[in-house]
């Protein structure tokens, strides 16, 4: 009898860890969490200078250039004081665009993220129907990363609203489980 439970309490704990590591962790929002986030935000500018050149983009303008897979995993980070969001596959940038975060009334939360659930064609249950192309959830509220409005300020209900093109380019090369760095 002692070894049958010596055996369940093992699987038991095999189970719990392998739930545990496919589960990343879906948001930090603590202080430090967006401090990091910040400083990423501030470094993917500097990145953007190295790797484009210093270009302005209008509303809806994007920079893509190929990066091998080999060069590491996806993360994205958001800068919410340059409305701008950048894709990095490992070190190495891979993707600029221009954003419309959050309008001051629902703002876009700031801290450590990662997609949870993606969606090409979804429709938002708490703003009249409105269409979310290409949608990255990275919050539990209902907050994702998709295809919309990208004017000169900040327009949505705490989405991340990137250009169409863009945001189809990037649904296909990130995963469930992507980080999402949001700094202000």
């Amino acid at each position: 009898m002692r070894r049958l439970s010596v055996v369940l309490a093992f699987a038991g704990m095999c189970i719990l860890e392998l739930t545990a590591a496919a589960s990343p962790a879906l948001a930090l929002e603590t202080y430090e969490a967006k401090m990091e986030a910040s400083d990423a935000a501030s470094q993917a500018r500097v990145d953007m200078v190295e790797a484009f050149g210093p270009k302005m983009l209008r509303p809806g303008q994007y920079l893509w250039r190929d990066v091998p897979a080999e060069a590491g995993a996806e993360r994205v980070v958001v800068s919410l004081s340059d409305q701008l969001a950048y894709v990095y596959r490992g070190d190495t940038l891979m993707a600029v665009t221009t954003i419309s975060s959050g309008r001051d009334d629902k703002p876009t939360p700031t801290g450590i993220f990662s997609v949870f659930q993606k969606t090409p064609f979804y429709r938002s249950k708490k703003y009249d129907n409105a269409a979310m192309p290409f949608a990255q959830f990275f919050d539990p509220a209902g907050i994702a990363l998709h295809a919309g409005s990208v004017g000169n300020e900040p327009n949505s209900h705490g989405c991340v609203h990137l250009p169409a093109p863009f945001a189809k380019k990037l649904y296909f090369v990130t995963d469930v489980g992507t980080p999402v760095y949001i700094g202000a």
